[in-house]
């Protein structure tokens, strides 16, 4: 199991959000082919055919937790981790 899954079962197991390392979940969206802008420290993610638009800014080094949790169900929704998520 690669670095990528680790992370991404990270995210989707829901237990370790506080956990999460803002660059990590930067590479997952950019991995999902998500594009990124950024103004200050927001980093905006959108991406075709997905509705939504992702905004985060780091806490630290981390992630903030309810902006994993969006990314989670963004990733659940769209079924984007394929046999992991299932």
């Amino acid at each position: 199991m690669g670095q990528f899954e680790k992370i991404l079962i990270k995210i989707l197991c829901g237990t370790k959000d506080n956990y999460i390392d803002f660059n990590d979940l930067c590479k997952v969206l950019k991995s999902f082919e998500f594009k990124v802008r950024t103004k200050g420290s927001h980093h905006i993610f959108y991406k075709d055919g997905i509705a939504e638009i992702i905004n985060i800014q780091p806490d630290g080094s981390r992630a903030k937790p309810y902006q994993v949790k969006q990314v989670r169900h963004i990733i659940l929704k769209y079924k984007m981790g394929g046999a992991i998520d299932a």
